[in-house]
């Protein structure tokens, strides 16, 4: 049989998906391409309309097309201008500019019920630090500081098994289903910490714990970046630090009111931190599913109603569904893999996804260099060996957890008005120098009057920088990361890449204090500071304000690339500009933007 001769157009459209891909994968000339940039107004109805006879949204096709022209023209000069948008479209695609928080109460719903669960987080690490004082003496292991260690570090050690499960647990029954079955997790084993009688009873509800916590910390940041407008992404998914942190100073307050009550005071500190699961898992179904997963498993119609509910207009909805389709089409030429084991080999295989596993893993591994896990867990170890009783040690623990809290908020702005690459270049070496300050005033004469008080100033300006800095980072930076394909899996690499490093830290602590000493230990984690500061200016490009399908592009660029510039032409522009002050000195851009959203050239 003859086979039938292929269509000229057919052989056009795989020549520039072939093109695409290459682009994706290999994106030597740093540029971000909108997948409907240069496509003439009549070209676009006819493919907008096939693509809504395709799936079914034969009565939305003059929405849909408006969608597409508001997708393809983001610039407000070029939109203003177009004739098929009404008034309306325009009022709104004006609101996105000058309030761009102002959405719809379904999204800060689902942003907020959802967050909520990572306060469990916060509240587990308090509960563990305020129990430290008191369960080791009533299970007779106070000088077995290996065992110690283990018990804190058990939801994180366990955590890296339960993390492969994110993908097949999503794949199966999508976003709100797994942050309903993490919390189930969250409120039985955490809650049963308080009936036990044995260290090792202990040991085990802690494990179980990890369970639900260890897909929990990958599974809420996913959802809230698939939901959120590319804007204000970073600031959304900054919600789950701020409620970690929100997590952080409840677990304080409740270290100071159960502390006096005796022996029992450690199981309602650990027991308490079941609260903030129980609305979660009543409530989750009452949010929008991610739109985008629905896309990923061909339900577009139950998609473009999760948009509706997500956005302000039906046009915009629209708009973001059909830009996120043409781009997820070209993703899915470049990264086929359907398999698990596949999907991760592709992770350090391909290159586009190997620099956002690289990227990914780094700014996980730099929060645990920083330091902040030790001092949620530790703080009342700290301030005790600083010289403090039990009731101050708690007050000053107190006040760690609230200034994290205070200082989470600014990166809610901060986050995508600054970036992630600025924000963490400009806190990590801060927070190094007051490491090595606190650490250093240990070495003053224990009976000074001004020991105690310095040691936690230093101690609370350093979490006061962490919070807008590497604190919300990699919930924000492993969740835009990665295509829609490999995007649960390259959360749980990254999460469990997140467990390994903060279980040997968690686990080495008690006795590196003990062996080395306060001021040693602290000058250690000033020194990891300062490595993750170094490698995060060569290495890890900038995200901000892209849509989740655009960021393809920026992880396309050759890491030999992207290190180049910064060393050969950043580096040199900031020492004229900021060191000789040479206010003529100009910034050559990395990135070269086509028809995107926010289409300005960047250079860092």
């Amino acid at each position: 049989m003859a086979s039938k001769p292929l269509d000229p157009e057919d052989f056009k459209a795989a020549v520039h998906v072939e093109q695409r891909v290459e682009e994706i994968s290999y994106n030597v000339n740093a540029r971000i391409v909108n997948p409907l940039a240069g496509i003439s107004k009549p070209d676009l109805e006819i493919r907008v309309s096939e693509f809504c006879d395709e799936q079914g949204f034969s009565d939305k096709k003059d929405v849909f097309f408006r969608g597409a022209l508001a997708a393809q023209n983001p610039a407000k000069e070029i939109w203003e201008t177009l004739p098929e948008l009404s008034d309306d479209d325009k009022y709104w695609l004006g609101r996105e500019i000058t309030n761009k928080w102002h959405l719809p109460r379904h999204l800060y719903y689902a942003i907020a019920l959802c967050s909520l669960g990572s306060a469990i987080q916060g509240w587990d690490n308090t509960g563990a630090n305020g129990a430290n004082l008191s369960f080791p003496q009533e299970f007779g292991i106070e000088d077995n500081q290996w065992l110690i260690g283990m018990i804190n570090a058990a939801p994180t050690l366990f955590g890296l098994c339960s993390a492969w499960a994110a993908d097949p647990l999503n794949n199966w029954i999508g976003r709100r289903g797994a942050i309903f079955v993490t919390g189930l997790f969250c409120i039985g084993p955490v809650l049963a910490q308080a009936f036990t009688h044995s260290w090792w009873e202990l040991l085990i509800c802690r494990l179980f714990m990890g369970l639900g916590m260890g897909i929990k910390i990958s599974v809420i940041p996913i959802y809230t970046a698939e939901v959120s407008p590319a804007s204000i992404r970073g600031g959304m998914v900054t919600s789950f630090q701020l409620w970690v942190a929100f997590g952080i100073m409840i677990g304080m307050c409740v270290n100071l009111i159960f502390y006096q009550i005796g022996e029992l005071a450690w199981r309602f500190q650990l027991a308490s931190a079941f609260v903030p699961a129980i609305p979660v898992v009543i409530f989750v179904w009452w949010c929008p599913e991610s739109p985008r997963w629905l896309m990923k498993k061909g339900r577009y119609h139950d998609a473009f109603r999760s948009f509706c509910r997500l956005r302000n207009t039906e046009m915009m909805a629209a708009r973001e569904l059909y830009y996120a389709h043409c781009q997820f089409q070209e993703e899915r030429e470049a990264f086929a893999g359907t398999s698990l084991q596949r999907r991760i080999w592709e992770l350090f295989t391909v290159p586009r996804l190997r620099r956002a596993t690289v990227a990914s893993a780094w700014i996980v591994i730099s929060q645990q260099f920083s330091g902040i896990n030790i001092m949620s867990f530790y703080s009342s170890t700290i301030f005790s060996a600083a010289g403090y009783n039990t009731r101050s040690t708690l007050l000053a623990s107190f006040g760690f957890g609230l200034v994290m809290f205070i200082f989470a908020f600014p990166a809610l702005y901060t986050m995508d008005t600054y970036g992630r690459r600025k924000l963490l270049l400009l806190t990590f070496p801060n927070m190094a120098w007051c490491l090595l300050a606190a650490g250093l005033t240990f070495l003053m004469p224990t009976d000074h009057s001004a020991r105690v008080p310095l040691i936690a100033f230093f101690i609370y300006l350093f979490t006061a920088l962490y919070g807008p800095g590497i604190g919300p980072m990699p919930s924000i930076y492993f969740s835009e990361s990665f295509p829609l394909s490999h995007r649960e899996i390259g959360g749980a690499i990254t999460i469990c890449i997140n467990n390994s490093v903060g279980s040997a830290l968690s686990l080495t602590f008690p006795s590196l204090l003990a062996r080395i000493g306060p001021t040693a230990a602290f000058g250690f984690y000033a020194g990891l500071n300062v490595i993750a500061f170094l490698v995060i200016f060569v290495l890890i490009p900038e995200t901000k304000q892209r849509t989740l399908e655009e960021l393809d592009y920026i992880f396309g660029v050759p890491t030999r690339r992207h290190a180049a510039y910064q060393l050969r032409v950043y580096l040199p522009w900031f020492i004229k500009r900021y060191v000789f002050f040479q206010r003529d000195a100009k910034l050559e851009p990395l990135y070269q933007l086509q028809g995107v959203v926010g289409a300005s050239a960047e250079g860092n």
